[in-house]
């Protein structure tokens, strides 16, 4: 009796032993706080431990594991298994992905947003490039089209736009400084001290970032279809830790992507459709910019600067027009239903 009881104490040591062996924790670095930009990672992590009754898990840390600019970095020498970062904050390490912050694509919602930017993530230059950094691309954050909150009159006509200091990254700083503004890019993190102490008149966010990051709170005015484009913000993991994952633990992340996606694009539309009362309730003027201005602004800074970024790229040895060609191919395949 006695090696009996010894014999089934030592197999449920040994299934205790083998569940926690094949128990997996993961820590993902993001930065600011828990807000519309960071719900897709927060759904991952909720759907993955569901899907493996709590084996596998993944906790968000919003900045106490990396800043914002040093997230590929970590994700490269594996301090952490996941990480989110913006293209533009080091368009050099990320050059392929750059062509997703273009300015004006022409993308009109965050549905077509997901659709280029997962046709560019699939493209096997691009996942070469990310490699380098032993990063695989796993979702992008979409983001609407970005617009500007200012301090002081309004500016509304391109002529206004010269010496103007803007919070931009990427492509938009590019376009800014193509009309005669000033770009900075500052991390999002700190956009609302810049814009508090002067720094910077006008800051270039999405929606969600200028309530996350405050500058709602110091803007006079907003623009409401100015839409120069956005900024494109990945979510990767280590490919070595993705690759060491047990097949039941890697399909349940693969699995969740697309619903993690819809999560996030049904929690940013509900944010949108609040916008007007934000504006209202902190007596921030919508000012709509005349088509004239928009189609001028358009012409100084998106075929120039596109057509730079084709010839930079290519002359990197990167597929630059393929790329690009790509983007407006998954647009026309989107709108047409395909």
């Amino acid at each position: 009796m006695k090696k009996m009881l010894g014999g089934s104490a030592v197999a449920a040591l040994c299934v205790a032993f083998v569940s926690e062996a094949a128990a997996t924790e993961w820590n993902a670095s993001v930065w600011g706080k828990r807000r519309a930009f960071t719900e897709h990672v927060e759904k991952l992590a909720e759907l993955v431990s569901e899907k493996t009754n709590g084996d596998f898990t993944i906790n968000v840390s919003y900045g106490g594991l990396s800043k914002p600019r040093e997230n590929l970095d970590g994700i490269e020498i594996g301090a952490f298994e996941m990480a989110q970062f913006c293209a533009g904050y080091h368009r050099d390490k990320n050059r392929a992905i750059t062509v997703l912050e273009l300015p004006f694509l022409g993308v009109n919602n965050l549905d077509e947003e997901v659709a280029i930017s997962h046709a560019v993530y699939d493209h096997p230059a691009v996942q070469e490039e990310m490699a380098q950094w032993n990063a695989r691309l796993l979702m992008t954050s979409p983001m609407p089209q970005y617009n500007l909150v200012g301090t002081g009159d309004p500016r509304d006509e391109l002529a206004e736009f010269e010496g103007m200091r803007v919070r931009a990254t990427g492509g938009l700083g590019q376009a800014f400084e193509a009309v005669g503004g000033v770009p900075t890019s500052v991390p999002a993190t700190e956009a609302f001290n810049a814009m508090e102490s002067g720094v910077v008149d006008t800051v270039a966010f999405a929606q969600h970032a200028h309530l996350s990051f405050g500058t709602i709170n110091e803007a006079d005015w907003w623009t409401a279809n100015l839409n120069p484009g956005t900024v494109n913000c990945p979510v990767v993991v280590n490919i070595d830790a993705y690759d060491a994952l047990p097949a039941e633990h890697r399909e349940a992340l693969d699995s969740s992507i697309d619903e993690a996606i819809d999560h996030y694009l049904a929690n940013y539309g509900a944010l949108l459709e609040q916008w007007d009362s934000v504006l209202e309730e902190k007596g921030v003027q919508k000012v709509e910019i005349d088509d004239a201005v928009i189609a001028e602004f358009r012409t100084k800074a998106a075929d120039p600067i596109r057509e730079q970024w084709i010839a930079d790229m290519s002359a990197q040895g990167l597929p630059a027009q393929d790329l690009y060609d790509l983007v407006q191919s998954t647009l026309e395949q989107k709108r047409s239903g395909n």
